[in-house]
């Protein structure tokens, strides 16, 4: 819920079309690269992840002038090879979320983003270097299946996930990378193991106790692994996902309202 090392930290409360984030950002410098942070569930982790406003949370990081968003995020593991502890780099999304929205368009706009690779390339591998760097057990790739929640898997629905070959399961990530290529923004997740989730036969079932026994561990880890990674991301975007919206708006630009013509500039940017 919060980086420590930002420094010069300010907070910031943003308006968007879509309502209000889930909480202010904070805005600073972390070795001397300008960032803004913002917990998703909110301090306190007051939202659940169906109730967490993504568009207002990924618009506004666009108001701010971010380019690059890395997500960190508690996940189970789905093999015996991601061990809880461990981190995961996930470059693929299965998404079988239900409630949420998870596009920008819409409200007199249309577009369709390529999104075959979710990930942007570039910042996922900076992070997997930087993750080793600091001693962590990294596994660069991989699936994460995204479900609705609250409530943790079934065991059939365990082993139907695991059927399909995916490597570890959260319950936010495919929504955000979605948001995040609408708004060419370049993505990618620091997923950190706490738990097998229910289909290990030999773990614990899973547990909030034993999440949150392994998350404040874990959490340390992500910090330094940002903190090693943010100085080396190159200035100037060289990857696609700059480009996300230059081929996807099917609107005419004369049929579009003047809002929706504005939210797009936005996401432009």
């Amino acid at each position: 819920y919060a980086m420590e090392a930002i420094r010069a930290l300010r907070e910031v409360r943003v308006k968007t079309p879509y309502g209000a984030p889930s909480d202010a950002y904070l805005v600073g410098e972390l070795e001397g690269v300008r960032v803004a942070f913002l917990s998703r569930h909110g301090r306190g982790h007051r939202l659940m992840p169906s109730e967490i406003n993504y568009r207002a949370n990924l618009y506004g990081f666009k108001l701010l002038g971010v380019e690059r968003m890395i997500s960190v995020s508690a996940v189970g593991s789905m093999k015996e090879t991601r061990h809880p502890g461990e981190v995961v780099i996930p470059d693929q999304f299965i998404d079988l979320t239900k409630q949420r929205v998870s596009t920008f368009m819409g409200r007199g706009v249309v577009g369709h983003v390529a999104f075959g690779d979710p990930i942007c390339v570039e910042l996922a591998s900076l992070l997997g270097e930087a993750g080793r760097g600091v001693g962590a057990t990294v596994h660069s790739g991989g699936t994460y299946v995204c479900i609705e929640g609250p409530q943790f898997s079934t065991k059939a629905e365990s082993e139907l996930y695991r059927s399909w070959g995916v490597d570890i399961i959260g319950m936010t990530n495919a929504t955000e990378a979605k948001l995040a290529r609408e708004a060419q923004l370049c993505y990618a997740t620091i997923a950190l193991v706490t738990d097998y989730d229910c289909w290990h036969h030999t773990a614990e079932p899973v547990t909030v106790e034993a999440i949150l026994h392994l998350l404040h561990h874990n959490a340390e880890l992500a910090k330094r692994l940002i903190s090693r990674a943010i100085p080396k991301i190159p200035l100037v975007r060289s990857c696609p996902c700059q480009m996300a919206l230059s081929d996807a708006i099917v609107t005419a630009p004369e049929a579009m309202a003047t809002d929706a013509a504005h939210r797009l500039a936005v996401l432009r940017r």
